[in-house]
């Protein structure tokens, strides 16, 4: 499965693409889609750099699905504002290529990459680079966003790990349920 994450930001979103086979991980691509040189007053021209930069994105490496970090409310409510709408130009290209979209917060991909939550950015950057045996640190936009990837492919085997399970359950209880008959 090929995963796509992406850690959203209106100046600069990072993106990171991760082939997950079971508990495999292998580093595709990874960069980021910056907005620096539009001014800060052309705000619809930066949703769509957005917008367009991660359609090239999706269209080059061709994911499986994406995922994306759940904006935090931060104390300033207008950063929050544009944060959230930066993030939406992003969700809006990856349902528009018909990807699957799933968010986790800044708190679980850094638990599920570094082991804990509170991890700093340098922490990620070098987990991210053990896991994916890179040759040097990746930026910290980027590591983010691989490390959501990392987070999808895990947190997508464990789904898968509990379905199995399940339906092993009910094969089993459907089959007790027979016997009886």
């Amino acid at each position: 499965m090929r995963i796509l994450g992406i850690d959203p930001g209106l100046r600069t979103t990072g993106f990171g693409v991760v082939d997950v086979a079971g508990s495999e991980l292998r580093y595709v691509a990874s960069g980021t889609v910056s907005t620096l040189h539009i001014a800060k007053a052309g705000l619809p021209a930066r949703l769509k750099l957005l917008f367009d930069g991660l359609t090239e994105v999706v269209q080059r490496y061709a994911p499986d699905c994406a995922a994306v970090e759940i904006v935090f409310v931060n104390v300033n409510p207008q950063s929050t504002l544009l944060l959230g709408q930066a993030r939406g130009a992003c969700i809006t290209a990856l349902v528009s290529a018909n990807l699957p979209v799933a968010e986790y917060t800044a708190l679980q991909m850094k638990q599920a990459v570094a082991g804990h939550g509170k991890a700093q950015k340098s922490a990620v950057q070098e987990m991210v680079r053990r896991l994916l045996r890179l040759p040097g640190l990746p930026g910290p936009d980027a590591a983010d966003a691989l490390g959501l990837a990392i987070t999808h492919g895990h947190s997508g085997r464990s789904q898968q790990l509990r379905e199995s399970a399940l339906q092993a359950e009910l094969l089993r209880v459907s089959a007790g349920i027979g016997r009886r008959r």
